[in-house]
């Protein structure tokens, strides 16, 4: 063999030695997260980022999250997540009727006045009670958190809620179906990315989210008046999950890396983001034009609004009364964690 080939081959040997050694190929993971909400959404342009950031500094760069778009009704993630099709995601627990129960806790209205406050105390009650329920079955929860207070955005003005009475409005399932129940509203069930087409094809006449989406969804476009109630409507019950067998085969230090900075953590950065939004999304829709009613606790509409949803916690506790946890004591505690935090 000529002295060329023998250099080529050492050289390309040697090469292919440091490649299999060196830091970068031995560095990465790649954590694939499922997100169902478009790009400009806080949730994809703030939160995953800021924890995806989290992880990485906390593996020493051992673990990358990657996102994943279009993976289909969000619904359908806590089955993709359990069958490894994706490693993680988060979604709504009222897209799943029957199976979150104690989830809707979070959920009743005139709870917390912040996705924030709503979110810690979230957090710390379900650790404390619902984790034993076993109501995420097949998966590791990562987070739970609750959005800011949805808000009515809506295609005419009201000035009673007897003015919704028939109309078509868009809302998610769980507590705020129970809600467009006692409105009397005739519900549209569709996931929220699809709300701002559902109002610019005039298929309903309101869509109950939190304020932020007049920025992220566009809906300052198609909805012109905005009603901010003052503790919001409801707050919407979410979670962060996790594959097991994922979590389970990283190396033990990097899977304690990363739920060192989920948990509490994540939960309250989430809210705090989705809160920050929807002062964004309010001032979109004051440049854009839209009429924004900000409402007061002693205004009629509030009233109204506070003497419709009396007793839907009753409600839920009675649903939730199988499950082996002391519900009561915590809502309580969602309560006073909620008022807590919030004057802190």
């Amino acid at each position: 063999m000529c002295l060329k080939k023998i250099t080529t081959k050492l050289l390309f040997g040697s090469g292919l030695i440091a490649a299999l050694y060196s830091p970068v190929s031995l560095a990465e993971t790649v954590m694939k997260v499922a997100t169902w909400l478009p790009p400009t959404h806080v949730q994809n342009a703030v939160v995953w980022p800021t924890w995806a950031k989290w992880v990485e500094e906390a593996t020493e760069g051992r673990v990358k999250v990657e996102l994943e778009y279009g993976m289909g009704h969000p619904k359908s993630l806590y089955d993709m997540v359990e069958d490894g099709v994706v490693d993680a995601a988060f979604s709504y627990h009222g897209y799943v009727p029957g199976r979150f129960k104690l989830a809707l806790g979070i959920e009743q209205p005139l709870l917390a006045s912040s996705g924030e406050a709503a979110s810690v105390a979230y957090w710390r009650v379900h650790e404390k009670y619902f984790a034993k329920a076993n109501e995420h079955r097949g998966l590791r929860v990562l987070g739970v958190f609750a959005h800011g207070p949805a808000q009515m955005h809506l295609k005419v003005p009201i000035s009673s809620l007897k003015d919704l009475e028939g109309k078509k409005i868009r809302v998610p399932g769980g507590l705020p179906g129970m809600i467009g129940e006692r409105m009397h509203i005739t519900p549209v069930s569709a996931p929220a990315p699809k709300a701002y087409e559902l109002l610019q094809q005039g298929v309903v006449d309101g869509i109950f989210l939190p304020a932020m989406e007049q920025k992220s969804m566009r809906l300052s476009e198609v909805a012109p008046y905005l009603v901010l109630f003052p503790h919001g409507l409801y707050s919407g019950s979410l979670s962060y999950f996790i594959n097991e067998d994922f979590l389970d085969n990283l190396d033990p230090k990097d899977r304690a890396a990363i739920l060192a900075v989920s948990g509490e953590k994540l939960s309250r950065m989430t809210g705090a983001a989705w809160d920050n939004a929807d002062l964004e999304g309010i001032r979109t829709a004051e440049q854009a034009g839209v009429q924004v009613l900000r409402l007061k606790d002693n205004d009629p509409l509030a009233i109204e609004f506070a003497k419709l949803v009396s007793g839907m916690d009753q409600e839920w506790l009675n649903s939730v009364a199988d499950s082996g946890v002391n519900a009561k004591a915590a809502l309580d505690e969602m309560r006073r964690i909620s008022k807590e935090f919030e004057h802190q």
